[in-house]
């Protein structure tokens, strides 16, 4: 039934009567115009909806989770145990509650002495987020702390970080890819702070010196791939498609839905939704399964190499 609503554009609402889960789960709603009928809820947002909840019921789980740890991590200290292990129950820490994080990381910049590297995902950085790390950054650059920060391409768009790395001066260099991992903190690479839900409200604080190794690692890599605020992107080497277009079209190609490339980008899904429609235009393509032939056609399915759209000479991307 709920294909035939996709498929046709509505559906009359006697034919729903037999099937009342379609308008219990939202997958049919009353037509504004005509009562009579029921329209279909986009696939899209019915996906979304669905993650959603599956990412909720994981989050849940992580919360029980940390307070196993730290449940466990209380009773451990409750003997007598060698300086070995003790050592040990301290290399991986919940945090849980705002309070108790913030703490811990007041804790971590006082103690900071040479570098601190972080990852901040997301589009836009928040006037708030960045006011509310100042006092710590300040703290860092009045003992000649170096700082290393990696964020997305959207992020270039936000004056407030614009200001924020200009009041640091050269304290700060910062970096931006089309898409990150998600938030990291470290400070002289031998602690790191990494979220422990969705909501931020729980952290892990982790001193094992593997764990922090692998974690500076990965930040190294990513470093290295990263494009310097400063610089401007690379052009895509095909008319009318720009650097942020070719990085949805890629997860396009994967077979990504809207608001999961949305997400990983930093952007709204709206603003996700109209460069997918340009990029239709541009590339010619009247459905979304003709865009992804045009995509894979031209090559922006994959890493920049030379590109063509039909009936253009060949262009190479730098």
């Amino acid at each position: 039934m709920y294909s035939r609503a996709v498929r046709r554009g509505r559906l009359p609402r006697a034919d729903a009567e037999a099937v009342p889960c379609l308008l219990e789960l939202a997958l049919l709603h009353p037509d504004p115009d005509d009562m009579a009928w029921l329209v279909p809820t986009s696939p899209q947002e019915v996906m979304t909806r669905l993650l959603r909840g599956v990412y909720d019921e994981v989050s849940a789980s992580q919360r029980r989770m940390g307070s196993a740890v730290a449940a466990f991590e209380w009773y451990a200290g409750l003997g007598a145990q060698p300086r070995q292990a003790a050592v040990e129950g301290t290399a991986i820490r919940v945090l849980d509650g705002l309070s108790r994080i913030q703490a811990a990381m007041d804790e971590a910049t006082e103690a900071c002495r040479t570098e601190v590297l972080t990852v901040q995902p997301g589009g836009i950085r928040p006037e708030h987020e960045l006011s509310e790390g100042l006092h710590r950054a300040m703290a860092l650059r009045a003992r000649g702390v170096r700082m290393r920060d990696l964020y997305t391409h959207v992020a270039r768009h936000g004056q407030g970080l614009l200001n924020y790395l200009e009041l640091m001066g050269d304290t700060v260099e910062a970096r931006t890819l089309d898409e990150v991992i998600d938030r990291l903190i470290l400070f002289d690479r031998t602690v790191a702070f990494i979220p422990a839900n969705a909501d931020r409200t729980l952290a892990l604080e982790l001193r094992h010196p593997a764990l922090v190794h692998y974690l500076v690692t990965v930040f190294e890599r990513l470093w290295r791939l990263a494009i310097p605020l400063t610089a401007p992107l690379p052009d895509t080497g095909i008319e009318g498609i720009s650097h942020r277009e070719r990085s949805i079209a890629a997860l396009l190609a994967e077979g990504h839905q809207d608001a999961v490339i949305a997400e990983r980008l930093g952007i709204s899904v709206r603003t996700c939704r109209a460069h997918i429609a340009r990029l239709s235009e541009t590339l010619g393509a009247a459905s979304r399964t003709q865009l992804g032939v045009r995509i894979a056609q031209v090559g922006l399915d994959g890493p920049p190499h030379s590109l063509t759209l039909p009936g253009q000479e060949p262009r190479t991307v730098r």
